[in-house]
C-alpha cells in the first residue's frame, strides 16, 4: 500500500488512522489505495463518520455502524454516479441499472467525491493509468479529460463536448422566419439546376456539331446558335437565381444573429448574481460578441454553401446515372475515403474549437480586468507584468489554434487528393469505354465537366466540416448560457400590491453559500418609515442580509414579506421598482449626468432630475460642470471625485422614489468634509421611508431608530444606540473598540505633528 504517495498527488483530508490501518491489514500486496472520500452524514442526512476508500482493485466503504468493510471489485457493469443537490452531494454505486448501495456527505466534501468518482472510471477504462504525456491538471494533478484544458473537479463544471446536433437548435430563431427560408430553399434550387444545364448542352455540341465539322460536314448555324443561347440563358438565370436567395437568406441569417444576441442578452439579465460570480466579463461578452457573429456568418454564407452543395451532388449524381451508370459508379469510388476522414477529423475540430472559443476568452478577460482597472495598473506600474499576462493568454491562443491548424493542413490537401484519384479513376474507365464504342467523346466530355462539378462540390463540403464545428462549439457556449436556470425565479401567479407601505418581516431567515450557513435563523420586524442600521464586525452577514432582502440571492429557509407578503411571490421587477439602493463604491454608466439620474426613471423630466440633484446636494456641483447636467461622465464615472459620484447615485436613489431604501456603506469612503455632504443628502433620502443602512462609522448610526447588532450570522442584540450602551454587551464593545481605534489615530497624528 502507498497512501504517502496517493495523499500527496491528490492533497486529500488525512484518512481516520484507525480505519486506515484496519483496511490496509485486508489489502493485497498490489491492491494499493488511489482515492478515498470521508463521508459525513449517513443515509438520513444525520451528521455520522464514514469511509469510501478506492483501491487498484476494489472500491472498499464503511459506515457508521458497520461491523466490517464492504467491498466491490472492479467490474466493467460497475459504475459511480455522482450528485448534488440544496447543499447535498451524493455517490450511487451501480450495477448496470441496478443501484447497490449510495452514500452522502456534505459539499465540503465535494471536491475529493469528484476525484474519487473520476479516479474509478480511469480504472474501469482500458487505459487505468496515465501515460507520461497526458495532460494533467496542476491544481490537483489529476488527468484532463480528452481534448479539453479545463479540469472538472476544479471548476466544478460538467465538460460535455459540444455536438453539431446543437445547431438544430437554432431552429427556434429560425422558427418566425421559415417563409423567407423556404424562399430561400426553393431560390437555390432553381439556381443548382440553372448551373448543371451548361455541361449537358456541351453533348450536342460534341456530339453534333464539332466532331462532325472535323469529319468534314458544315456546323448547322441554327443548332449552334440555340445551344450557346442555351448556355447564355442559364448563367443569367443562375446568376438572377443565386443573388436573389443570397440576399434574402443573409438578411434572415442577420435577423436570426440579432434575435440570439437580443435574447442572449435578456436571458443573462435575469440570471441572479450567484451566477455571474462565478463567470468571467471577457467570456459572456465572447459569447454574445464574437460566437453570435460565427453562428450568424455560418447561417448566412456556410449553411448556404452546405445546401447548394448537397442538391448539386444529388442532381448531379441523378444526371450521371441516367447518362452512363457504369461511368457513374467508378466516379462514387471517391466517397467511402472523404467520409472517413471527415469521420476522423470532426470531432477533433469540434473539440479544438470549444478549446479554442475557451483560450479567446482568456485574451478578452485580461482586456476587461485591465482596461477598466487602468488607474490601477499605473499607480502600482504593472504595465509590464499585465503585458506578460495577455502575452501568455496570446501565447496559449496561438497554441491551441496552432493544433487545429495541424489536423486541419492534413485533412483538406487528403481530400482534394481523393478527387484527383477518382477523376485519373473516371478518365481511364472513361477512355476505356470509348474505345470499345460504349459511349461517345460528347458524353465523356460532359461526364467529365459533371465530375469537376460533383468532386468541388465534395472538396466543398469537405472545408464545410470546419465552420460546422466552429458554429456547433459557439452554440453550445451560447446555448449553455441561455439553458441556465436563474436561482431566483420569477413566480408562476405573482401577486401584485396596490400600496406598499414599507413593512419587512424576515422570519427563521436562512441563507447557505455551499455547505456554509451564512445566515441562520434571523427574526426581525421592520416598521414601515423606520430605519434599522446593522452593525458588526466583518463577516458577520451584514451585506448578505441586504443581498437576501433586495432579492439578488433567495433564502434556503425561513421567509421575507413584504407588507405581509413573501417576497418570492412578488414579481422581480415590482418588487426591485420599491427598493432604492446607495452602495459604497456608486456605479455610474457612460453617459450624461442627467441619464444617470433618471437611470431608475428614464421617462423623468428634467424638472424632476433638477429636484433630485437639488434634494441630494448635487445641484450646485453639477452646474460647475462644463455642460451642467448634459456633461458627459467617463466610464464608471471617471472624472467625478468620490463624493461627487455618491451624490448623484443618491438624486438616483431619490427620483425613484422608493419605498425601501439600502445604505450600503454609503459614507465609508469619503473624507469627513464629504461626509457632511452626503449626510445631509441623506437624511432628506431616509424623510419617510424603510431604511436599513450598513455604516463603518457606529456615530453615523445615531439617528436610527434601532440597532441590528449581527455576529455570525445571527441577530445578538436589537434596540436604540442609548439602551445598546447602557446595556454594555456586544454593540457596547464594538463602539468602544472604535473609539479607541479613533483615539489612537488622532494620537498618532498629534505625534506625526
Amino acid at each position: 500500500m502507498k497512501p504517502a504517495h496517493t495523499l500527496a498527488r491528490h492533497a486529500l483530508p488525512p484518512m481516520p488512522a484507525a480505519w486506515r490501518d484496519e483496511l490496509a491489514a485486508q489489502l493485497a500486496p498490489d491492491d494499493a489505495i488511489e482515492a478515498w472520500l470521508t463521508l459525513d452524514l449517513d443515509p438520513r442526512l444525520h451528521y455520522a463518520p464514514g469511509l469510501v476508500v478506492l483501491t487498484r482493485h476494489h472500491l472498499w466503504a464503511r459506515e457508521q455502524g458497520d461491523a466490517s468493510w464492504r467491498s466491490w471489485a472492479h467490474q466493467a457493469t460497475l459504475t459511480l454516479q455522482q450528485h448534488d443537490h440544496a447543499g447535498v452531494g451524493s455517490l450511487a454505486l451501480h450495477a448496470g441499472d441496478t443501484r447497490l448501495v449510495v452514500w452522502r456527505y456534505t459539499l465540503e466534501q465535494m471536491l475529493a467525491a469528484q476525484r474519487l468518482a473520476t479516479r474509478f472510471a480511469q480504472l474501469g477504462s482500458a487505459t487505468p493509468h496515465r501515460t507520461p504525456d497526458a495532460d494533467i491538471c496542476p491544481t490537483c494533478q489529476t488527468p484532463l479529460p480528452p481534448d479539453t484544458d479545463i479540469c472538472p473537479l476544479c471548476s466544478r463544471e460538467a465538460i460535455t463536448p459540444p455536438s453539431t446536433w446543437v445547431l438544430f437548435r437554432l431552429w427556434r430563431f429560425a422558427h418566425p422566419y421559415r417563409l423567407q427560408l423556404l424562399a430561400g430553399f426553393l431560390l437555390t434550387l432553381a439556381a443548382t439546376a440553372a448551373t448543371l444545364v451548361p455541361p449537358y448542352l456541351t453533348m450536342p455540341l460534341m456530339d453534333e456539331v464539332l466532331i462532325p465539322y472535323q469529319n468534314g460536314k458544315p456546323i448547322n448555324t441554327g443548332l449552334v446558335m440555340q445551344l450557346l443561347g442555351g448556355l447564355l440563358g442559364s448563367a443569367l438565370l443562375a446568376w438572377a437565381l443565386g443573388w436573389a436567395r443570397t440576399y434574402i437568406l443573409a438578411k434572415v441569417s442577420e435577423r436570426i444573429g440579432a434575435d440570439l444576441r437580443t435574447i442572449t442578452y435578456e436571458h443573462l439579465l435575469r440570471l441572479s448574481l450567484e451566477y455571474f460570480g462565478a463567470k468571467r466579463t471577457g467570456d459572456l461578452m465572447a459569447r454574445i460578441g464574437s460566437e453570435t457573429d460565427r453562428i450568424c456568418v455560418f447561417l448566412s454564407l456556410h449553411l448556404l454553401d452546405f445546401a447548394t452543395d448537397v442538391l448539386m451532388i444529388v442532381m448531379t449524381a441523378a444526371i450521371l446515372f441516367s447518362i452512363n451508370p457504369w461511368l457513374a459508379l467508378v466516379t462514387l469510388v471517391p466517397l467511402p475515403f472523404i467520409a472517413w476522414a471527415i469521420h476522423v477529423v470532426r470531432d477533433r475540430l469540434r473539440t479544438g474549437f470549444e478549446k479554442i472559443d475557451r483560450v479567446w476568452s482568456e485574451v478578452t478577460n485580461v482586456l476587461a480586468d485591465t482596461i477598466p482597472g487602468i488607474r490601477v495598473v499605473k499607480a502600482f506600474a504593472q504595465e509590464t507584468r499585465e503585458a506578460a499576462r495577455f502575452s501568455e493568454a496570446n501565447r496559449h491562443n496561438l497554441l491551441v489554434n496552432d493544433k487545429i491548424n495541424k489536423v486541419w493542413s492534413l485533412f483538406t490537401p487528403s481530400i482534394s487528393l481523393f478527387t484527383e484519384i477518382g477523376l485519373l479513376v473516371v478518365w481511364a474507365f472513361g477512355i476505356w469505354q470509348v474505345a470499345n464504342n460504349q459511349i461517345t467523346v460528347g458524353v465523356l466530355t460532359a461526364f467529365l465537366a459533371y465530375i469537376g462539378r460533383f468532386y468541388g462540390r465534395l472538396d466543398s463540403m469537405s472545408r464545410i466540416v470546419s465552420v460546422t464545428q466552429k458554429a456547433a462549439a459557439g452554440a453550445k457556449r451560447i446555448f449553455d448560457v441561455l439553458d441556465h436556470v436563474s436561482s431566483v425565479p420569477e413566480p408562476t401567479q405573482p401577486v401584485h400590491l396596490d400600496h406598499v407601505s414599507g413593512a419587512l418581516t424576515l422570519r427563521e431567515a436562512g441563507f447557505r453559500y455551499g455547505n456554509r450557513a451564512v445566515i441562520r435563523g434571523l427574526n426581525l420586524s421592520i416598521a414601515p418609515g423606520e430605519m434599522i442600521g446593522l452593525v458588526g464586525h466583518s463577516g458577520s452577514g451584514k451585506s448578505t442580509l441586504v443581498n437576501l432582502i433586495c432579492r439578488f440571492y433567495d433564502l434556503s429557509e425561513g421567509a421575507i414579506l413584504l407588507d405581509g407578503v413573501d417576497i418570492r411571490a412578488l414579481a422581480v421587477a415590482d418588487y426591485r421598482r420599491n427598493i432604492g439602493l446607495v452602495l459604497q463604491e456608486p456605479f455610474l454608466f457612460f453617459g450624461t449626468i442627467a441619464d444617470n439620474i433618471a437611470y431608475g426613471k428614464p421617462a423623468a423630466s428634467r424638472a424632476e432630475i433638477v429636484a433630485a440633484a437639488r434634494a441630494a446636494h448635487a445641484h450646485e456641483f453639477i452646474l460647475r460642470l462644463p455642460h451642467g447636467y448634459d456633461s458627459l461622465v467617463g466610464e464608471r464615472g471617471q472624472g467625478l471625485s468620490g463624493g461627487e459620484r455618491q451624490r448623484i447615485s443618491i438624486a438616483r436613489a431619490l427620483l425613484i422614489d422608493p419605498r425601501i431604501l439600502i445604505l450600503d456603506e454609503a459614507t465609508s469612503s469619503v473624507d469627513t468634509e464629504t461626509e457632511k455632504e452626503i449626510q445631509k443628502a441623506l437624511d432628506n433620502l431616509v424623510r419617510g421611508r424603510t431604511t436599513i443602512a450598513i455604516a463603518h462609522r457606529l456615530s453615523t448610526l445615531r439617528q436610527a431608530d434601532r440597532l441590528v447588532v449581527m455576529d455570525r450570522g445571527q441577530i445578538v442584540e436589537v434596540g436604540p444606540h442609548d439602551e445598546l450602551m447602557a446595556r454594555e454587551g456586544a454593540y457596547f464593545r464594538l463602539y468602544q473598540a472604535q473609539a479607541r481605534n479613533v483615539d489612537t489615530d488622532m494620537d498618532d497624528g498629534d505625534r506625526d505633528d
